[in-house]
C-alpha cells in the first residue's frame, strides 16, 4: 500500500514538473507586432515579410512577427506615438522623421552629402549608422537597422526639371522635414509639407505642382497618373529606419533581443537586393505608362546646395558629423 502510495506522489510530482516545464516553454514564445504605411507590393514590406520568415527560423519558432501594411494601425506618425506608448513594437519610418527627436538625423537628408549608393551602404553599416540607431533611447525609440530607400529625384505635373532654375515658382512637396523644406528652397522651389496619403488628391487638384522621391515610391503611388516628368538629379539618399519602442524591447530577453537583431541584419541584405531590382522594373514601368525621364547633371543641384552645407558650419557637432559622412570611403 505504501509502496502505491509514493508510486503515485511521484507520479504526480512528475506530471506537475511536466505540466509547468511545459507552460514556461509556452511563455517563452513571443510575437511582435509591425506596422507601417506601405503597400504589399513595396519592397520594404517584403524585406519585413523576410525578416519574421528570418525571425522563426533563427528562434525556432520562438519568435514571430505579425505585420500591418498599408496604415492599417495608423499613419506613419501615429504609429510612432504608439511606439512611444508600448502599444506597438516596430515600425518604419523616413529617416527625415527621426529629425524631430535627435539633429544629428538632419545629415542624412542633406543634398548630396551621401554621394552614392554604395558609399550610403559604408556609412549605414559602419560607428555613423550604429550611433544615429542608437541616439533615440530617450525617446523611447530604439532603431534596429537601415533600409535602402534609394535617391529621391523631382517629379512634375507639366514640365521637365534639367536645372534649378525649372524649379522657380513651383510649389514641391517635401516631408514634414526643416531639412527638405530648406533644401527646395535653396533651389528655388516652394516646400509644402504635405502627408505621403493625401499628395496624389493634392497634384491632381494642382494643390502642388510636384514632388520628390525614389522610383519604386513613385509608381507604387500612381503619382505617375497626373505626374509626366521625371527628372532623376538624385539630391538625397534618406534611408527608411526600422525602429522599435524600448518600452517592448527592454522586455525582451537577451536571447530574444539577440534573435530580433540578427533577423533585421539578415533583412538588410535581403531588401537591397529587393530594392535594386524594383528600381529597374519601376524605371521600366514609368516609360511604359508616358513618363517621360530625363537625367539632368547632378553638379549644378550640388552648386547650388552649397551654401546650405557650409551653413552648418555653425553648428560644430553637425558639421563634424558631415566632414566623418564626407571622408568615408566608397570602398
Amino acid at each position: 500500500m505504501k509502496k502505491t502510495q509514493s508510486f503515485s506522489k511521484l507520479f504526480l510530482i512528475l506530471i506537475s514538473c511536466f505540466f509547468i516545464i511545459s507552460c514556461q516553454k509556452v511563455n517563452t514564445h513571443k510575437t511582435i507586432k509591425l506596422a507601417h504605411g506601405l503597400d504589399p507590393t513595396h519592397p520594404v514590406h517584403k524585406a519585413m515579410v523576410f525578416m519574421g520568415k528570418e525571425l522563426e527560423r533563427i528562434s525556432e519558432g520562438q519568435m514571430k512577427l505579425e505585420i500591418y501594411p498599408s496604415g492599417q494601425l495608423g499613419s506613419e506618425q501615429q504609429c510612432v506615438e504608439l511606439l512611444q506608448l508600448g502599444s506597438l513594437a516596430i515600425t518604419k519610418v523616413s529617416a527625415a522623421i527621426m529629425e524631430g527627436f535627435t539633429n544629428n538625423y538632419q545629415v542624412l537628408g542633406l543634398p548630396y552629402v551621401l554621394r552614392s549608393k554604395e558609399h550610403s551602404f559604408k556609412v549605414l553599416d559602419g560607428p555613423i549608422g550604429e550611433e544615429l540607431l542608437a541616439s533615440t533611447k530617450k525617446f523611447n525609440l530604439k532603431g534596429l537597422c537601415f533600409y535602402d530607400a534609394g535617391a529621391r529625384s523631382f517629379y512634375t505635373l507639366d514640365r521637365s526639371i534639367e536645372k534649378p532654375e525649372d524649379l522657380e515658382g513651383l510649389k514641391i512637396r517635401v516631408m514634414k522635414s526643416q531639412t527638405a523644406m530648406s533644401m527646395v528652397k535653396a533651389l528655388g522651389g516652394s516646400p509644402t509639407p504635405i502627408s505621403w496619403g493625401e499628395l496624389y488628391t493634392a497634384l491632381q487638384s494642382g494643390v502642388v505642382d510636384g514632388a520628390e522621391n525614389n522610383p519604386p515610391s513613385f509608381y507604387t503611388s500612381h503619382h505617375y497618373e497626373v505626374c509626366k516628368y521625371y527628372s532623376l538629379n538624385e539630391h538625397t539618399r534618406v534611408p527608411d529606419v526600422l525602429i522599435i519602442s524600448t518600452v517592448v524591447w527592454n522586455k525582451l530577453s537577451d536571447q530574444q533581443k539577440k534573435w530580433l537583431q540578427l533577423a533585421a541584419k539578415n533583412s538588410v541584405v535581403e531588401q537591397r537586393k529587393l530594392w535594386a531590382s524594383a528600381e529597374e522594373e519601376s524605371l521600366k514601368k514609368l516609360k511604359e505608362n508616358g513618363v517621360i525621364i530625363n537625367y539632368p547633371a547632378k553638379e549644378q543641384f550640388a552648386e547650388r546646395v552649397q551654401d546650405l552645407l557650409n551653413a552648418y558650419q555653425e553648428q560644430p557637432k553637425l558639421y563634424q558629423l558631415i566632414q566623418r559622412i564626407q571622408a568615408t570611403k566608397d570602398e
